[in-house]
């Protein structure tokens, strides 16, 4: 678009008619969707920009011009504060006679929704996007073929919540909501004269600009209504529309640029990107912006699911390495979100929430976090972010050592604060796994409890996290702790091998505490000592043998967390107990890459791309899926997911670097 000129009340630009430069991501994810109530999450919704309100384009075949919107996330556990947003009404300025526009198309583009009308002589465009986190905007444009004078007026219906008051003064709507401090405000802009009267009808509302629009031929004529979500006393921020507009493209074409390095042999380039792009648009699509107790923006894991209403540690870290790929600043963010709530023994709770008395302190979650961060390390070179995480991250590894080591023997076991097998088995992310079906908790002390195993995953996490922390403290020049780390990482190492691999089995399992036994349920946590490069070669090739066995892991959607031939094994509805969850299976990936098994490694991440029915077209991620069809299940727009994705289409492994010593 043209530069924009102030004229009659509102912006002029010169017209054109060119197919946006991201045209060929148009429609990656479908956003159509009208709610049947407050409380439908049946189909997308967009988001961006750390926004707590979501936007739908109406169903196909509704004419009727504006959006389905908005969605307050904050509001309860989610609900659609309203029905339609920036609907229009036309009346020729001289003869009052309402112009009918006919809907033409309408796309989800990246960062924004469109919609094209035209009548005789006219045509109009709706583009929604966010000038930031509180702020949608509606860019409207106008371009008739002869010179005309027309009056268009804003209309809106809210949602008829229980409490929900909607209200008009000084030209704006707000929408106030009982218990909640939050507030939905609706207002008209056109170029400076912004003057308008507004006026609400039960639960419908109109803003009624106090000067029509001319219309001149060969020009574009734009104007505004914006909606912004506020839970204080702010005002309403002094923005430059146009330029909003054009920062959202500069932000989202940063973002795209990734998607260009996305690779997997035997897949087109062209769907690994537009894959790479649907996983960036989820894990945009669930960010959020600080407010409450979140101190720091951060990723919901899906927001399709009401229960998913904060940031949990172990998605954190998954989502905070897969956005260091092409969202740095809010990858950083996200971890900070999380250790912003450090307690003073280095543990890292479970999960924040808007009110932190909710906060999740029974447990915490697997260790990834300096995984995370030295993703976004050599992602982005920062070494002052390093500098600022390192002695966090420090004490939530020995954290680990002094809370969960029952029995001191250098090797860890998940656990809670509360002394409940179920906290416990939430501590491991596999809250229903079968290999904790005969576990018992042990009390290591005060506020300390262990389940009576040693998890092979949990202890290889670790081991892989002393050699990260050893690379960051290298970063720092921290010599001392860069050579501890590794010779601590060399001892781990031994304890692993010895105490965790089966010889007869080929595969690596828990150990009992006390006991030279091992807990032989074949699950995905067996394949994590490879992704963290503990394994010795030998004991590689056999778990790979395994891995690769399709009674066992090569389903016809490979890497499910049970093995297929277990009896427990349920791959719809079993949550930890057969289904393919991305994170394992992307660690599966990794696993046989970092050992040489590059072949191998490749045909498996190709299923776990073309097998899900949909995902290369318009389906979105799901939590988890059936490893016998490829179907997702659970919950959809699934984060952690979305950030597998992205990094299998972006990984960069290679075979196993040096061992440490030891």
């Amino acid at each position: 678009m043209a530069a924009a000129l102030v004229f009659g009340g509102a912006a002029r630009a010169a017209v054109t008619d060119g197919v946006p430069p991201d045209a060929h991501y148009l429609d990656v994810l479908d956003m159509h969707g009208t709610p049947a109530d407050a409380r439908d999450r049946s189909f997308n919704i967009f988001f961006d920009a750390g926004a707590w309100h979501g936007y739908s384009l109406p169903l196909a075949g509704d004419a009727t011009s504006g959006f389905s919107g908005p969605f307050v996330h904050s509001l309860q556990d989610g609900r659609w504060a309203g029905r339609r947003f920036a609907q229009m009404q036309l009346r020729d300025a001289a003869s009052g006679q309402d112009i009918a526009l006919r809907s033409q198309e309408a796309h989800a583009g990246p960062g924004y929704l469109m919609r094209n009308y035209a009548a005789d002589g006219l045509q109009v465009r709706q583009t929604l996007f966010y000038a930031d986190a509180r702020l949608a905007v509606v860019r409207i444009e106008l371009s008739s073929s002869v010179a005309r004078d027309t009056r268009l007026s804003i209309l809106g219906t809210a949602e008829k919540l229980a409490g929900s008051q909607l209200g008009a003064s000084a030209g704006e709507v707000t929408q106030r909501f009982t218990g909640s401090p939050s507030r939905v405000v609706t207002r008209w802009r056109a170029g400076g004269n912004d003057e308008a009267h507004a006026s609400v009808n039960g639960s419908q509302y109109r803003i009624e600009p106090a000067q029509a629009l001319h219309l001149q031929p060969g020009e574009t004529t734009t104007v505004y209504v914006e909606q912004m979500l506020v839970d204080d006393a702010a005002a309403w921020p002094s923005i430059d529309e146009a330029a909003a507009w054009t920062q959202n493209r500069v932000r989202w074409e940063s973002y795209l640029k990734s998607a260009k390095v996305s690779h997997l042999a035997g897949v087109t380039d062209e769907v690994a990107e537009r894959l790479s792009v649907k996983a960036m648009l989820t894990l945009l699509g669930n960010w959020r912006a600080a407010r409450g107790d979140l101190h720091h923006d951060g990723v919901v894991p899906s927001y399709s699911n009401p229960d998913f209403n904060g940031f949990w540690a172990w998605d954190s870290w998954k989502h905070a390495a897969a956005l260091a790929h092409f969202a740095p600043a809010l990858a950083r963010d996200q971890v900070r979100a999380m250790f912003d709530f450090q307690g003073a023994d280095g543990m890292v709770p479970d999960c924040v929430y808007l009110d932190k008395a909710g906060n999740n302190w029974r447990d915490t979650k697997p260790p990834l976090a300096t995984w995370a961060v030295l993703e976004i390390y050599r992602s982005t070179g920062d070494k002052d972010f390093v500098a600022e995480m390192y002695d966090k991250l420090v004490r939530y590894h020995r954290w680990w050592f002094s809370a969960r080591d029952h029995d001191h023997n250098g090797l860890a076991e998940y656990g809670s604060t509360d002394g409940t097998r179920i906290a416990a088995a939430w501590e491991s992310g596999m809250d229903n796994a079968v290999r904790f079906d005969r576990a018992r908790m042990l009390k290591n002390a005060d506020g300390a409890w262990s389940l009576d195993q040693e998890s092979v995953d949990l202890n290889a996490y670790l081991y892989r996290e002393k050699l990260d922390l050893a690379e960051l403290a290298g970063v720092l020049g921290k010599s001392a702790d860069q050579a501890r780390w590794r010779e601590e990482a060399g001892r781990m190492k031994t304890l692993i091998r010895q105490r965790m691999y089966d010889g007869t089995a080929g595969y690596f399992f828990d150990a009992r505490l006390g006991r030279d036994e091992r807990v032989t349920v074949f699950g995905s946590e067996g394949w994590i000592p490879l992704w963290a490069g503990v394994a010795s070669a030998e004991q590689a090739g056999r778990v790979a043998r395994v891995m690769l066995d399709p009674n066992k892991f090569a389903t016809l959607m490979p890497f499910p967390t049970l093995a297929k031939d277990d009896p427990h094994f349920a791959p719809i509805k079993g949550y930890w107990r057969g289904p393919v969850w991305l994170d394992q299976a992307y660690f599966g990936v990794v696993a046989l890459r970092r050992y040489g098994y590059q072949q191998e490694a490749d045909a498996m991440a190709r299923r776990l791309v073309l097998q899900p029915p949909g995902l290369t077209g318009q389906a979105p991620t799901y939590e988890n899926y059936d490893p016998l069809t490829g179907r997702g299940y659970q919950s959809r727009n699934f984060s952690w997911a979305a950030a597998s994705y992205l990094l299998l289409l972006q990984d960069t492994t290679t075979k196993q670097d040096e061992d440490p010593p030891g």
